[in-house]
């Protein structure tokens, strides 16, 4: 008889505990505490003169002086989380985070631990700075912002000997418009014409080595500098002329 009750005791607990698993599979997997919002949306809630969020930029603050969203303020996620009464008094105040770009996790994170605040409208701009900047959007521009930077070029030997030696360590990217591209590229690259680049980046994996291209090196470098602002670690730029003025293949 105890066996019997012991028996019957486990199959309860066994039916119970299905039953709950089914209730949360049900309900679907559990939503981040947070919206994410594009560039066109934020630029209509900053248009729009009514309920106009704040926009918090998450960088730190020589990024956010060098160049930031027009009426963003800077509060980057170490100093957020030492000092939570940063965030305004209000918690149903709508708050964009951003950072820089999709692979920057900054913006995520502060925006997780304004929702454990109590902030009931925490908004993340994903795209972050480098795809505002591409689009022409509203910015401000610090002393910095125009300063050159050099470089980390490749020579195309250089480059081959790469691809032939360690070719999964790498990713070469054209930058050039489609049409060009289809008229003769680097072999295995793909194409993320400079237009687009900060938008499309996401693709890149960061533990990888980026090497951009384009036919004189303006575009390729508006490109390096991109990167370089969404910190990828390992950068080079080459010359497709110089690829092809070698001798080197050409692929179509």
């Amino acid at each position: 008889m105890r066996h019997t009750r012991i028996l019957l005791f486990t199959i309860l607990c066994t039916t119970i505990l299905l039953a709950f698993a089914g209730l949360l599979s049900a309900a679907g997997p559990q939503l981040a505490p947070f919206k994410a919002v594009t560039t066109e949306e934020l630029k209509k809630m900053l248009d729009s003169g009514k309920d106009v969020p704040l926009v918090i930029d998450a960088r730190n603050p020589e990024e956010y002086d060098e160049v930031h969203i027009k009426g963003a303020v800077n509060i980057p996620v170490a100093k957020l989380e030492k000092d939570p009464t940063l965030l305004p008094a209000d918690k149903q105040q709508v708050i964009v985070f951003y950072c820089n770009g999709l692979k920057c996790g900054k913006s995520k994170k502060a925006a997780l631990f304004a929702a454990t605040q109590g902030y009931t409208n925490p908004l993340v701009y994903a795209e972050g700075m480098p795809v505002w900047e591409e689009k022409g959007m509203p910015i401000y521009a610090g002393a910095t912002y125009e300063k050159k930077i050099e470089t980390n070029r490749l020579k195309p030997a250089e480059l081959k000997a790469l691809m032939d030696s360690k070719p999964a360590t790498i990713t070469i990217v054209d930058v050039r418009d489609k049409s060009e591209f289809d008229l003769g590229h680097i072999p295995g690259a793909f194409n993320i014409p400079v237009a687009n680049f900060a938008l499309q980046s996401g693709v890149l994996e960061k533990d990888k080595r980026i090497v951009v291209y384009c036919n004189s090196g303006g575009r390729s470098y508006n490109a390096y500098r991109k990167l370089q602002k969404m910190a990828y670690p390992s950068i080079n730029q080459v010359i497709f002329a110089d690829w092809e003025s070698a001798g080197l293949p050409v692929a179509k």
